[in-house]
């Protein structure tokens, strides 16, 4: 049987920053994905914002990694040529019923470092002509990335420092033994191997790669949920000149406006279905949902300007009904296994925390991740 020193599961965008930050710290990485390329899921069906870390709970991984990994980020996609743009977002208040929320959030955003400028009514107007409200929110260091020139990037660097990628083979089961792990993956070639080190970053599939890992105990796998979130694309021009936010529902940050590297806008997405299983199908009849929703804030969307875009599907470690959760991040503190690192609840703001993520992966297996710093 194979060795190796270190394997992930998952060649997402995270699954990516990992393999990159074990293979520059010096050890023999191998990539294991079950897609037939990488990044097919959750990092290529998002919103591509570089988010500030506004909101979530101070301490929280969530606001930790975001806050640390958004200036990484930065520095990276500078260092690297990944196209990104600092475009500055505007959360808005769309009646006075939503200024205490605003208020909230800037509370929040102040606690995890984040700097926020308030805006009244006529400032927000003159950033943002279109867009009604009587208060909002200029954050300037939000931001937009091209997910798959990242993506290249991070894998680009793991295979130059020695990292292999293997699509098309997914974990079928595992076994703690001493001094690592037995793996078993499927796929056109089945592949047998050991490793010291194992990283599970499968996203959506993580729960399911840790049940398969024989000696986790199953009381440290949460149960898997599945957001599922549509977008809207707009037709003709963009009167959009940022992101422009309104105030967040229970499971999402509300059906908010991005921009692309292009100037292209879209719109989304909702949070209002949680499928059993992950699940893209474009769903008939949300338009009336979402001409709603944009009007709050932009009044004038004219009608038949929406087009269905695509979907997304968030993994969470939090129900409809629960509060939200924070990224899990477990190491054998936690379950025991020397040399086993779990990712659970990856979600938003898993890309812009993602170098973040990979440092604090690096350093639960004892790794110096310094050198994958930029």
């Amino acid at each position: 049987m194979e060795s190796v020193d270190a394997v992930v599961i998952g060649a997402g965008v995270v699954g990516l920053a990992v393999a990159r930050a074990l293979a520059l710290a010096g050890r023999e990485v191998l990539v294991l994905e079950a897609e037939e390329a990488f990044g097919t899921q959750t990092s290529s069906r998002n919103s591509e914002v570089i988010h500030a870390g506004i909101y979530y709970p101070q301490g929280s991984l969530k606001a930790t990694l975001c806050v640390r990994g958004k200036s990484m980020l930065y520095a990276y996609c500078a260092a690297r040529g990944v196209a990104h743009r600092r475009v500055g977002k505007v959360l808005v208040a769309a009646d006075a019923a939503e200024v205490p929320v605003l208020e909230g959030y800037a509370r929040k955003a102040a606690a995890n470092g984040v700097p926020l400028e308030p805006l009244s009514a006529a400032e927000v107007a003159r950033l943002e002509p279109a867009v009604r409200a009587v208060a909002g929110l200029w954050s300037e260091s939000t931001g937009i990335v091209d997910s798959h020139g990242l993506m290249l990037a991070l894998l680009g660097d793991a295979q130059a420092a020695g990292a292999t990628l293997v699509t098309r083979t997914p974990l079928e089961r595992a076994r703690a033994v001493d001094g690592g792990f037995e793996l078993h993956a499927g796929g056109a070639e089945p592949i047998a191997l050991r490793c010291r080190l194992l990283v599970n970053a499968a996203g959506l599939s993580a729960q399911r790669v840790a049940r398969a890992i024989e000696g986790l105990d199953p009381v440290h796998v949460p149960p898997a949920h599945y957001a599922k979130g549509h977008y809207f694309t707009l037709a003709g021009r963009t009167p959009f000149s940022h992101l422009v936010y309104p105030m967040p529902d229970h499971a999402g940050l509300g059906i908010h406006v991005t921009l692309d590297l292009a100037g292209r806008c879209k719109f989304g997405p909702d949070v209002t279905r949680w499928p059993a299983e992950p699940d893209y199908a474009f769903e008939e009849g949300l338009e009336a949902r979402f001409y709603e929703a944009i009007r709050r804030y932009w009044p004038e969307l004219p009608d038949g300007a929406l087009q269905p875009g695509y979907t997304g599907v968030r993994p969470k470690v939090s129900g409809p009904a629960d509060p939200a959760g924070d990224f899990m991040i477990q190491g054998a503190s936690v379950h025991g296994l020397a040399g086993l690192v779990n990712l659970f609840g990856i979600e938003s703001p898993g890309l812009t925390s993602s170098l973040a993520i990979a440092q604090e992966v690096a350093a639960r297996l004892g790794l110096d991740a310094t050198a994958a710093e930029c």
